[in-house]
């Protein structure tokens, strides 16, 4: 059964640094686009980042403008883990962070196409 772990989260002040760990067991997820949501308390679930790779293509990366330059995603195929390495944290950017999986060919931002996440992490972020 494929799963989806992540680890990391924790209590930070602002201006600190995190960083968030997404195993995968169950299947090999090399090819799978794996991307970060968050959900903030009383929120809606935000895109925040995705990996992609394939072996033409190599590995392409997206994020959303409000943690462009301060987040950055990274992969690791051997050890089926995907990285969320988070820089110059700020108070809003505490949530829930949960790991995502999607089969699709190409980077989306919608949840819906994804196919498998992790129960989530909490990030917080004290100012």
């Amino acid at each position: 059964q494929a799963q989806l772990v992540e680890s990391g989260g924790g209590l930070v002040q602002a201006g600190g640094s995190l960083r968030l760990s997404c195993a995968a067991s169950g299947r090999t997820f090399s090819t799978y686009v794996m991307g970060w949501f968050r959900q903030a308390p009383g929120k809606e679930r935000e895109f925040v980042s995705a990996i992609s790779w394939s072996s033409w293509i190599g590995t392409s990366t997206y994020y959303a403008d409000s943690v462009k330059g301060r987040f950055t995603i990274s992969r690791d195929n051997a050890k089926n883990t995907v990285y969320l390495q988070m820089n110059s944290l700020k108070s809003e950017d505490t949530a829930v962070y949960y790991c995502a999986a999607s089969s699709h060919p190409t980077i989306r931002t919608t949840g819906t196409v994804y196919d498998y996440w992790g129960q989530g992490t909490q990030v917080t972020v004290s100012s």
